[in-house]
């Protein structure tokens, strides 16, 4: 069959000298497209209509051919179109529920596409009419709330959120979406709290669901107040918010699933013998391999949850078994279109299963840990403009918790220590990190792996400085919890250290290069005053004396990457220019870590003359260390454990506007109706009718 004849809705062709024949319901929808009333001269039309399969394809194409001077002459029938769509979906008769819901979708996809440069206000006239529109809509929120709150069949509640999602995403930027005032108006927020608080409606729908309340929050979140935002704000229902983690924690299990074996499949077999014999000359394609697109709805509902809820911190740090999600697939619904890794909602089974098997073996997890792998695998890789976003949003979420009291408390929790396997990027001059080396420990040190690691690994000609200061005062903010709750973490600080002081480095080897596009005395003032941090108040939150000997140790044994530094940002703020200001607040900043050098190093110098010693080991230059300390003199400086809080309006609108554009669209490609396949519903009810 040509595409023109399966675009007509034909049946057949009876002979090549006949016209073609068509289906009932595209004759039907044609009477629709004329000018008369399609009921004038058949009272059961639109009992008969709904009846009748959907035929989504023809029904859009049509709305989208229609020309201005037609919208006008037929906007009557469909306005009598769209009103009795809506009346269908209270029938008893589950088949006119459907064909119902399937043709509003095809209704709201048609009118947009046809008039993407209308107003919000023709398109709404040219569906319902502007004068009957707050009733239609009124009445469409109604009936879609209550059939997403009834007992009735699964599959018609599925198409409820498909249709919503369909509503939600037909504008690219759904702010533009003038229709979604009425949704604003007429809240369906209660449907959403009850599937996601009920286990076998969360396993069936969940997916659906936690996506479509990101995507309402974030209607002209920034103009007028936006009722969803204020509801998911107060949301206190236990039930409910473990839904939406345990929803947002099995789809990036799934994720983290998929990479592992991505990562497995790579790793054996033929490229794995290959790239053991020519070295690592591969691993750039191995990473390509590696890559599994991103699901940024997911990461924005998570977001969403732990921005806008303190309810929901509570629901990061609570422990349950760690288990992989079965790999056994599932057999899919014809017609549905196959989902890119990463996008797909998780298995059912996982969903609904509310008591997960207790194993004494078996290493516990929850959100946290989750979310931590998550972003160890996205961050890895941030060339393209979706795991950029990603990294982005998974370090937002990272500030977020960073300042949350209560997240604080449970994240330096001494009794709640995990084991965190954190990917890491492949690189040349270090071993791949075995599983079972890693220690139990409180879910801190695992945030502070994660910035060392990311910190480590972009230092590239295209330089991430967003993510880069995003991780430094990530790192800062937990320090000052540390400070004031005097927390003495026994962390391998020496790692942070050293990640630091290489960052310094990376930045004057490339001070040209990165002057043209950043302002890296700010990245490197933040990076000074963390040494500030550990020097003026490393007695209080440093876990033992010796750690604060290290930290000196470190310095002077650094100290060219610290007199060079000063000579630069000396160089610069003494010459009038654009960075004059950011760089004498280093200059300032630098004042202590100078004292160090200049007091230690003359020290060390004598020592290994006195003792004819060439080179002195670490332990020497230790005690050197240990035994001047009365004779130093720093500078108490202000404000080292203060810091700016996280607001999202108004730094990160334009990310989060765009955020929202991106995954709309993705949405919209991936949610079509076909996701339930027509055959199967319309099996489904032909039975129960």
């Amino acid at each position: 069959m040509s595409q023109v004849e399966k675009k007509a809705g034909l049946l057949r062709r009876s002979s090549s000298s006949k016209k073609p024949l068509k289906e009932k319901v595209v004759l039907m929808y044609d009477e629709i497209f004329a000018k008369e009333d399609p009921a004038k001269n058949n009272s059961r039309f639109w009992d008969e209509l709904f009846l009748m399969k959907v035929n989504l394809e023809y029904l859009e194409s049509k709305l989208e051919s229609v020309d201005g001077e037609e919208v006008q002459r037929i906007q009557d029938n469909i306005n009598s179109l769209f009103h009795h769509c809506v009346q269908a979906l209270g029938e008893e008769h589950q088949i006119k529920v459907v064909n119902a819901l399937q043709t509003l979708c095809a209704l709201f996809r048609g009118v947009h596409q046809k008039n993407k440069s209308a107003s919000g206000f023709d398109i709404i006239n040219m569906l319902m009419g502007f004068d009957k529109a707050e009733q239609r809509m009124k009445d469409l929120m109604e009936r879609l709330d209550s059939l997403l709150c009834g007992d009735g069949s699964e599959s018609l509640k599925s198409l409820c959120l498909k249709l919503l999602l369909c509503l939600v995403t037909v504008t690219d930027n759904i702010s533009q979406n003038t229709i979604l005032e009425y949704v604003m108006i007429n809240s369906i927020f209660e449907a959403i709290l009850q599937i996601l608080s009920e286990v076998s409606s969360r396993g069936q729908h969940g997916y659906d669901t936690v996506v479509l309340l990101a995507l309402l929050v974030n209607y002209r979140k920034y103009e007028s107040v936006n009722p969803y935002i204020v509801k998911l704000s107060i949301v206190d229902d236990e039930p409910t918010l473990d839904g939406m983690g345990m929803v947002v924690h099995h789809a990036l299990t799934e994720y983290n699933r998929q990479y592992k074996d991505k990562e497995e499949e790579n790793q054996g077999g033929f490229f794995s013998t290959l790239t053991s014999m020519v070295g690592s000359m591969f691993i750039a394609d191995a990473d390509e391999k590696l890559s599994v697109q991103t699901n940024e709805a997911i990461l924005l509902a998570l977001y969403e949850a732990v921005h806008l809820n303190r309810n929901f911190i509570t629901v990061l740090a609570q422990s349950h078994p760690e288990m992989d999600i079965p790999t056994t697939p599932t057999t899919p619904t014809p017609t549905t279109p196959t989902s890119p890794l990463g996008t797909t909602p998780p298995s059912l089974d996982m969903m609904n299963n509310p008591e997960l098997p207790l194993d004494p073996n078996l290493q516990t997890s929850n959100l946290l840990i989750t979310f931590l792998k998550y972003a160890s695998i996205v961050m890895q890789d941030t060339k393209d403009e979706h795991r950029l976003n990603s990294a982005r949003l998974c370090l937002i979420i990272l500030t977020c918790i960073a300042e949350d009291q209560y997240a604080d408390a449970f994240l330096h929790d001494d009794n709640m220590n995990f084991r965190v396997n954190l990917h890491r990027m492949p690189m040349r001059h270090r071993k791949k990190a075995v599983d079972k080396n890693i220690p139990s420990r409180p879910l801190v040190c695992a945030v502070l792996d994660l910035m060392v690691e990311f910190i480590v690994t972009h230092m590239m000609k295209d330089f991430p400085m967003d993510l880069y200061l995003r991780c430094v005062q990530i790192i800062h903010k937990l320090l000052c919890y540390q400070k004031k709750c005097r927390i003495r973490l026994h962390y391998t600080w020496r790692e942070l250290w050293s990640a630091l002081i290489n960052l310094l480095k990376f930045l004057l080897s490339n001070e040209t290069t990165l002057l043209a596009k950043h302002n890296i005395f700010h990245l490197a003032l933040l990076v000074v005053n963390l040494f500030n941090m550990f020097i003026t108040y490393g007695d209080t939150f440093l876990p033992t004396s010796n750690s604060y000997d290290e930290l000196y140790y470190e310095i002077v044994r650094m100290h060219q990457v610290f007199d060079n530094l000063y000579c630069m940002v000396l160089r610069v703020s003494t010459n009038t220019g654009q960075w004059k200001e950011a760089a004498s607040k280093v200059t300032h900043a630098l004042v202590n870590v100078r004292a160090i050098v200049n007091h230690f190093n003359p020290k060390i110098e004598s020592y290994a003359a006195v003792n004819h010693i060439s080179q002195l080991s670490e332990e020497q230059v230790l005690e050197v260390v240990r035994s001047n300390y009365d004779t130093l003199t720093l500078k108490l400086q202000d404000g080292l454990d203060q810091f700016e809080r996280y607001s999202e309006q108004p730094k990160e609108a334009a990310f989060f506007k765009e955020l929202v554009r991106s995954i709309s669209l993705n949405v919209r490609k991936n949610v079509s109706l076909n996701t339930l396949s027509q055959d199967v519903l319309l099996k489904e009810f032909s039975t129960i009718s």
